[in-house]
């Protein structure tokens, strides 16, 4: 195995400079620079042009700019932002990633739970009027367009019900004179958030040798509720109160949008492995065996279903920093996909590759860690 992670971590740095050289010439194969959207403006002297060229590095050959990219890149330097001159990429990058990663692993989070739970429960209960109502549903989210969904999602629960805001991260008039920021107000919901999600890992890891499997559910899930309570008086009595429940209101749309069509894909996904392990030998002896139908389902199905899933579910995961250029524009959240769309219209070029490198080093470790998973999820997978 540890010959095996060897190879792979060199395969992923050759990839990972292949792939930041393909990036780099492409994005200098648009025409024209950053200087050029100051073309036509009577009020900026050519020389002003020259001068800014000159201090962004523009005037050197493209191999000299290649060359001084790919060494700064590996020194961690990913330069300076063209439209935010002269503050650093990787600190912008870092200011919107924690919004981005709350958005959509929020979604894919919960996407997954849910279809993992509904596709096995369609699978055991086939021809049912279950399995025909969740099918069709999931192919219709599966299969629309998801800028036309995600408007249509605005349109009816914002515009007309107004039960969420039209976008935007934060309430302009709720933040007026706030002694506090946004970010940091966000910060503070992370970890409180990661902190419940570890007391929550904690309790189903000190619980999963219960054999009884209600007794064991219902316990987790009281547990699971009490910590909720005590999360929710928490916030109750915090001063952050009113603007933390102001940013949870406004994420909680591209949330849903986000996690009915992850959870479409899931919800096939287990579907589809789920009917292919009943066929199975196994299954047929565990049944001959008096085995509970329960048990059969979870323990030796669910379980044999769930490699395609977990496959899907760590390269989600890997594409998660990505952001979505379409989510985040429809619903005009500042996150990292943002970001990479207003550095590519207005030629930032740093801005764009330092995005773009991270989602593509994330993309290779998601490889990575699934071929890793594969030898845990199933014994038959061995690597020489």
């Amino acid at each position: 195995m540890l010959k095996f992670i060897g190879r792979r971590l060199l395969q992923m740095a050759f990839l990972f400079v292949l792939f930041l050289t393909i990036l780099f010439f492409l994005l200098q194969a648009q025409p024209g620079d950053i200087s050029s959207q100051f073309v036509g403006n009577p009020e900026i002297p050519p020389e002003a042009k020259e001068i800014l060229r000159e201090r962004l590095g523009l005037n050197e050959s493209l191999w000299g700019q290649y060359t001084t990219f790919i060494i700064n890149f590996f020194k961690l330097d990913f330069g300076v932002s063209f439209t935010e001159y002269p503050r650093e990429v990787s600190d912008i990058l870092l200011s919107r990633l924690p919004r981005t990663v709350v958005l959509f692993l929020t979604a894919t989070l919960l996407a997954y739970w849910m279809g993992f739970a509904t596709g096995k429960l369609v699978a055991w209960r086939r021809n049912t009027k279950l399995e025909h109502v969740v099918t069709v549903t999931g192919i219709f989210l599966y299969t629309v367009f998801y800028p036309w969904f995600a408007i249509m999602m605005l349109w009816i629960f914002a515009a007309n019900l107004g039960w969420f805001p039209v976008g935007k991260f934060i309430t302009p008039s709720v933040w007026n004179n706030a002694p506090f920021e946004a970010n940091q107000v966000f910060n503070r919901m992370i970890v409180v958030a990661v902190l419940f999600a570890l007391f929550v890992g904690v309790v189903w890891y000190l619980t999963r040798r219960i054999g009884d499997l209600d007794r064991r559910k219902w316990l987790r899930r009281g547990i699971a509720a009490g910590g909720l309570v005590v999360v929710a008086f928490y916030w109750m009595g915090s001063d952050m109160r009113t603007y933390a429940a102001d940013i949870a209101h406004h994420t909680v749309l591209p949330v849903v949008t986000l996690a009915l069509v992850f959870f479409a894909q899931i919800t096939l996904l287990t579907r589809s492995s789920m009917l292919e392990t009943l066929r199975e030998d196994y299954i047929l002896t565990a049944r001959a065996k008096g085995i509970p139908e329960r048990v059969v389902r979870d323990r030796h199905a669910a379980r044999n279903a769930l490699l395609p899933v977990t496959t899907s579910f760590v390269l989600a995961l890997a594409a998660v920093i990505g952001g979505g250029i379409v989510t985040e524009s429809i619903f005009s959240w500042p996150g990292i996909g943002l970001a990479l769309l207003n550095a590519v219209l207005v030629e930032d070029i740093p801005l764009a590759i330092g995005g773009l490198a991270l989602i593509g080093l994330l993309s290779l470790v998601g490889h990575l860690i699934v071929d890793i998973l594969y030898t845990f999820l199933d014994p038959r997978i061995r690597y020489s």
